[in-house]
Formats: structure tokens, sequence, C-alpha cells
């Protein structure tokens, strides 16, 4: 029984010490995002970019990509001011959580090899977003705003990762957006996908 009692304990001691670690990491993510409209910019591109795929008529369509055009400026200037605010102010220590399916209390002292670092997982996605952004590649602008769309997404992904897990991360895409986590991770540029799978040790 007293074998019981100490394990309900200890269960009990995790959950909570979990619950506390996953606050503070919400918490932080939420104080550097902000001085930002990342979120707000990052929903009026994908509701641009669906309006725009939609649209029957050239004239109309051309003239949607154009209007997006600044927004995308601003959000990609947004998204490497985020970039150097973490890498400048925050604690690195503060900024590891569990590349395990569900979060780990401590892991970032237990299981260091299992975890990754938000500033790093947010400089692939930074690298990825300007990347297409700038089309390189020379996408159909269909071709770029799909991509990019997927890239916005993948980052999403990851800072509800970071706050929560994978799983709660995974759950929350394919509620919202009605896409899953591997649809989500085919669907980036292919750079992004390596550099994001050698990030997250996948």
């Amino acid at each position: 029984m007293n074998v019981l009692l100490f394990f309900a304990v200890l269960a009990f001691s995790l959950q909570m010490r979990n619950s506390l670690e996953q606050r503070r990491r919400v918490l932080l993510l939420a104080r550097f995002l902000r001085p930002y409209q990342i979120e707000s910019l990052m929903q009026t591109l994908i509701d641009g970019y669906l309006r725009a795929m939609g649209e029957s008529d050239t004239a109309r369509r051309q003239s949607i990509w154009s209007m997006l055009a600044p927004t995308e400026t601003q959000l990609n200037q947004q998204f490497q001011s985020l970039l150097a605010d973490l890498h400048h102010k925050a604690d690195p220590r503060r900024l590891r959580a569990s590349t395990l399916p569900l979060s780990v209390p401590l892991a970032a002292r237990w299981l260091p090899a299992y975890t990754f670092s938000l500033y790093d997982i947010l400089r692939v996605h930074g690298d990825g977003i300007s990347r297409v952004m700038t089309n390189a590649a020379g996408w159909s602008a269909r071709d770029r705003a799909f991509c990019l769309t997927a890239e916005l997404l993948l980052m999403q992904h990851s800072c509800h990762w970071f706050c929560k897990s994978r799983w709660v991360a995974s759950a929350r895409m394919l509620a919202r957006h009605q896409t899953s986590y591997a649809q989500l991770l085919g669907a980036v540029s292919e750079p992004t996908r390596r550099a994001y799978q050698r990030t997250m040790g996948i």
C-alpha cells in the first residue's frame, strides 16, 4: 500500500511540475510575441491566399497577390526581429522543450538529447519563410502561396509544441486547419523539411 501511495504521489508531483513548466513556456513565448502582430499577419496572409486561389478572374487574382505583398514583407521583418529578441534576450535554458510526443517534466535535465531549442527551430522556420517569399525556386503564385501557407502553419505547430507537446500541437492543427502534421511536413520546401527534421531529431 505504501508503494502504491508513493507512486501516486510521484505521479501527481510530476504532473504538477509538467503543468508548471508548460505555463512558464506559454508565458515566455507570449512575452516575446507581445510587441508583434505575427499571428494576425499570418491569418491575413492565409485568408488572402485562399481567396486568391479561389478566384477565377485572372486580373482580380493578381490584384489580391499584389495587395498581400506588403503584409508578407511586414510578417518577414517582424519574424526576424522576434528571432533577434530571442537570441539576445532569452535564457537559452528556458527555450528548451521535449521532442517526445508528450511533454516530459525536467526534460532538459533528465533527457537533454530529447529536447529542442525554440530559437533553433524558429530560425529554421524564419529561413524557410524568407526563402519561399523570395521565390528563388521560381514557383507559380499559387504554388508559392501553398508552400508559404505550409511554412507558416508548421511554424505555428512548433510554437504549440514548445508550449505544450507535439501531440497537443498536432491535435490543434488538425482541429483548426483540418491538416495533419505529416501533411504539413510534406508541404513545406525541401530545405525547410531537412533542417526541421535535423533540428527536431526526427
